[in-house]
């Protein structure tokens, strides 16, 4: 039985130092360490392929090499996680500035707010007196706000004290009645230099102070309505921020009876006028020397004031 035994160590002998099982009296295999590299494992519950049973017969010899091993699979790259890019803060807006009117200008008020329900009532006084005590009287026993734009030389004139007389109704009544400068002369301030406009106004101011204590400014009324960039900027310069236009004119200024040019408003005209062209916000021209003004004035009051309208002041209109 000893060649049997060298038949078999002869076969091995390819593989290295690998041995082959020996059969344990119980007939389980016991598996040795190998020099080849093994294959995985079967998974628990597969039976791997039964090697062949010792023969006893002797083969042809023949090379004889250790089986290819079992490509190793490469590991696949764990994928570095690309970092999340870090947001660049929106950078924060410089808030703009808040702009500032230009010093020494005079801004045009055509009118107040239109989502409110005042209606400023404004009378001018310069040449002609007419009904302007009556008119001062009858706003003061109403209790109508309005606002009074005098001329310096209506406050001077000699020959009539109707203007001293209305600068002291609106001072006896400065919550009720507001000043304004309409000028001295009357003068066309479009044809006129930054130092004529200025001497115009403090000749106003002037003439104002020496029969009381009222302040006409910041208001202007450019006479005859002519005003452009200049007069603004002169008015400005002279102290009178706020240049008072109107978007009503009644042209009570003119008579009815008006030889060599157009016929002026008859009462009736100036009330249908006022009453359907008010909005919130309207400044209405009147004139305390008005031809038909003070015919007209009552019925004005009260039809404004039926349709909802409060009748203001410049300061209370522009929340002076």
């Amino acid at each position: 039985m000893a060649w049997i035994w060298l038949v078999a160590a002869a076969l091995i002998a390819g593989c290295g130092p690998t041995v082959s099982p020996a059969i344990s009296p119980a007939g389980t295999p016991t598996v040795f360490p190998s020099a080849c590299p093994s294959s995985p494992a079967a998974p628990s519950g597969t039976s791997s392929t039964p090697k062949p049973a010792l023969s006893t017969s002797l083969p042809t010899p023949g090379p004889t090499t250790c089986p290819d091993p079992a490509p190793t699979p490469t590991p696949s790259p764990t994928p570095t996680p690309s970092p999340s890019p870090t947001p660049t803060p929106s950078p924060t807006p410089t808030p703009l500035p808040t702009p500032t009117p230009t010093p020494g200008i005079s801004r045009l008020i055509v009118n107040g707010a239109r989502t409110s329900k005042d209606v400023a009532l404004t009378f001018d006084m310069g040449g002609r007196v007419g009904d302007a005590l009556a008119i001062a009287g009858y706003l003061v026993d109403h209790g109508v706000q309005a606002s009074v734009f005098m001329t310096g030389a209506m406050a001077d004139n000699t020959a009539t004290d109707a203007g001293r007389k209305v600068l002291a109704i609106v001072q006896a009544h400065p919550t009720q009645l507001r000043l304004g400068n309409h000028s001295y002369t009357h003068a066309d301030f479009t044809t006129l230099t930054a130092a004529q406009m200025a001497d115009e106004l403090l000749r106003t101011e002037a003439a104002i102070a020496r029969t009381s204590t009222l302040d006409a400014r910041p208001y202007f009324r450019p006479p005859s309505g002519a005003y452009n960039t200049a007069v603004l900027a002169g008015v400005g310069a002279a102290g009178y921020g706020l240049s008072i236009y109107w978007d009503i004119d009644t042209i009570d200024w003119r008579p009815i009876n008006n030889p060599g040019g157009p016929a002026g408003p008859t009462a009736d005209q100036i009330v249908s006028k006022v009453l359907t062209n008010a909005k919130g916000g309207s400044i209405v021209l009147m004139h305390l020397g008005g031809y038909e003004t003070y015919a007209a004035l009552p019925r004005i009051v009260d039809g404004l004031r039926s349709r909802g309208f409060n009748l203001v002041n410049l300061d209370q209109l522009l929340g002076g």
